[in-house]
């Protein structure tokens, strides 16, 4: 449910000055468009570039009508030099096959941005065959929560496939693992251990800042505890693998969903999808598998096995899900998340009213299919 944030100004200013200005390396001679909705963070990236002289580009509408091209012939039109979107909307360029660099002008176009989720390794080999072979590609991750990145960009750092180049300057992200340890090349969780200019103030109407302690200092006692899975590496880059609150646990063996993810969407049939780990009432482990396919297909025997065999050879036959649904949409935020966690609480029998605002959503009429799975899910444990 959404967090009524309260954040001071100057320090979110300080962030925004630096992030665009430092790692964005954005300046007067730019011109600059991140596509995003008004209630995330982006929306603070995409305005404040006027701090450093940026102009602005500001895209009202679907990007992906009347096809996948149309954000690429903006930036033509525009003229822009440096374009930020989801890691989503590059994933289904991809698939589309779209080739920007045919379909539209983009010699000024010196930067592209990712954010939203993890940018897959195919991604940033796309980006580099497609769009231009000499691009700065800024993979990013921060939070709303802090107005601010925790790893990101920086334009004098080599780009490596898959990963993000640094820790953001004056940010002290870690990986720690359960004993509240930093580690270097293992997952963990993404903490950060001394304060930023943008931590939230306080939460609205939250006495004794109950609320804003149990969401982010519970774990680790003084210790930021942002709730994604994050590895550095030994080159001091930085690797996201999703939502630690909804990782994948099968034998005793843990991973980050975006990896379930790389390899079920990469399929040409898979339009999106969503795993969910599931432990009832101490029974073993149930790991559904949600998938949209491309219109006009069904959920056969054919397309299954694919899906299985990708998970099975590119993975691990641990993390083959029990059960394969098709599904008409994956719920996502506002922002463009998937809602995994909600999902997983509904489906471990929380009602629907309580794990999500409709308002916070893109799609809240998705969550109707999955509340009749639940009920159905439920009865069924129960008889």
């Amino acid at each position: 449910m959404p967090k009524p944030i309260v954040h001071g100004h100057a320090g979110s200013l300080l962030e925004a000055v630096k992030g665009n200005a430092l790692s964005l390396d954005l300046g007067e001679d730019d011109r600059f468009l991140w596509f995003t909705t008004t209630g995330w963070v982006m929306w603070n990236a995409q305005i404040t570039a006027l701090l450093v002289g940026s102009t602005i580009c500001i895209y009202d509408g679907n990007p992906g009508y009347p096809d996948m091209s149309r954000l690429w012939r903006f930036a033509e039109d525009t003229q822009l030099t440096f374009m930020g979107v989801g890691a989503a909307f590059y994933a289904n360029c991809m698939k589309a096959g779209i080739e920007p660099s045919k379909i539209a002008d983009l010699s000024r176009l010196r930067g592209l941005g990712s954010t939203g989720s993890p940018l897959a390794d195919e991604a940033f080999h796309w980006i580099y065959e497609n769009v231009h072979p000499d691009i700065m590609l800024a993979s990013i991750s921060g939070g709303t929560d802090v107005v601010a990145t925790f790893v990101g960009a920086c334009p004098v750092l080599p780009i490596y496939a898959g990963e993000m180049q640094c820790r953001s300057l004056g940010i002290a992200v870690h990986a720690f693992n359960d004993h509240g340890e930093s580690v270097i090349d293992d997952v963990g969780e993404l903490v950060v251990t001394q304060p930023m200019p943008t931590m939230p103030l306080f939460f609205w109407n939250d006495p004794g800042n109950k609320r804003y302690l149990d969401s982010y200092f519970d774990h680790y006692p003084g210790v930021w505890r942002h709730g994604d899975w994050i590895r550095i590496t030994p080159r001091g880059g930085a690797i996201i693998y999703g939502r630690s609150d909804a990782t994948i646990n099968r034998y005793g063996i843990r991973m980050g969903t975006a990896e379930i993810y790389r390899v079920v969407d990469e399929l040409p049939e898979v339009v999106d999808s969503m795993v969910v780990d599931l432990e009832f009432l101490g029974r073993e482990s149930y790991m559904p598998l949600f998938v949209v396919l491309r219109e006009g297909l069904v959920l056969n025997d054919a397309i299954t096995h694919k899906l299985r065999e990708n998970i099975r050879t590119q993975l691990s036959a641990r993390y083959l899900p029990n059960d394969i649904f098709l599904v008409p949409e994956i719920p996502r935020t506002l922002t463009g998340k998937k809602m995994e966690l909600p999902i997983k609480k509904l489906l471990l029998g929380t009602p629907i009213e309580k794990i999500a605002n409709p308002d916070a959503m893109s799609n809240p009429q998705s969550l109707q299919w999955y509340a009749a799975f639940a009920e159905n899910r439920l009865k069924a444990l129960v008889s």
